[in-house]
């Protein structure tokens, strides 16, 4: 099996690092594995000391085949970086694995995202690979299929990535004409077209969510395990876009193999229903504001508006 070379995207998170590196080094295919490592230089002043600590910690380890590390005299920020990395790494070897530096993966992370790559590397339906999964309600088969695309500990080949949008604002408008806004947000129980929104607004700078919005677009396939190969211990603030939160985490991450086998190649609907499920019950949406409503304010506002200055300019 040709393994595939391990990326790993760094900035100023010590601690963070050495837990994903740690358990990426109790896989066991890492001693046959390149580790490439692209550390982005510090945004100001403060965050020099903890880039400093991060890229000192990287020159330390040891245990997979070959470390390569790219440290960037300036700072990309998260998106850049990552669209950078991955589009150099998959044009040099084909395919990739992706890691940032808060997933902790479970030792039988990297045997499913080689064995995966693989399998589907010749299904051209197939964009990527993904090692988490929520921790849903119920049972959810070995492995299952969704549309669109993730970006929590995940892989792809040079076919898949060249699928990736990167003008938000041309992905909203198709997404919007194709009337497909509903099914992207999961049945309207997750606001991925109000994120991409907000990326193209600059309310944040997220790759992953033109990732996703590319692939879902082309109507591309992600293959997920149904056990959680990867946690997310980056939502305590201390990451881009992380705020403080307990709804993604997983108690423990497999500790048992995820068989990689043909299974039928189409969106998962049980999957999908438990994922939606999932949102649901972690992320209250508020109700729709009623019809109209906003032009009633405008008609009110005018006229307590017209009322002062009658008021005011007798």
């Amino acid at each position: 099996m040709k393994l595939a070379p391990i990326v790993l995207f760094v900035y100023n998170r010590p601690d963070h690092t050495r837990r994903t590196v740690e358990a990426l080094l109790k896989n066991e295919f890492a001693g046959e594995s390149e580790l490439i490592v692209f550390s982005d230089g510090p945004k100001n002043d403060k965050a020099k000391d903890s880039v400093g600590v991060v890229r000192e910690y990287i020159k330390s380890v040891k245990g997979f085949k070959k470390i390569t590390i790219a440290e960037r005299a300036e700072n990309f920020g998260l998106a850049k970086s990552i669209i950078a990395g991955v589009t150099d790494v998959v044009e040099k070897y084909g395919r990739v694995i992706v890691m940032e530096d808060d997933m902790v993966s479970s030792p039988y992370f990297l045997r499913y995202m080689n064995e995966g790559l693989e399998f589907y590397e010749n299904c051209d339906r197939v964009v990527s690979i993904h090692g988490y999964i929520y921790p849903v309600e119920g049972k959810l088969d070995e492995t299952f299929f969704l549309k669109g695309a993730d970006c929590w500990g995940w892989a792809t080949w040079k076919r898949g990535w060249s699928v990736f949008e990167s003008d938000g604002k041309k992905l909203l408008k198709e997404l919007r004409e194709r009337n497909l806004t509903a099914e992207f947000d999961f049945d309207g129980s997750y606001g991925f077209t109000q994120m991409l929104e907000h990326q193209i607004e600059g309310v944040n700078d997220s790759w992953a969510i033109r990732w996703h919005a590319s692939a879902f677009l082309k109507d591309k396939l992600t293959l997920y395990p149904g056990r959680s190969l990867i946690d997310n211990i980056g939502n305590d603030a201390s990451g881009t876009h992380c705020q403080v939160t307990g709804a993604y985490n997983i108690t423990k991450v497999s500790q048992n193999p995820v068989k990689i086998e043909k299974i039928e190649m189409k969106p998962d609907a049980k999957a999908f229903e438990a994922i939606k499920n999932y949102y649901l019950s972690k992320h209250s949406r508020p109700s729709p504001p009623p019809a109209g409503i906003y032009k009633k304010i405008e008609a009110i506002a005018k006229k307590i508006c017209a009322l002062i200055r009658k008021v005011f300019l007798r």
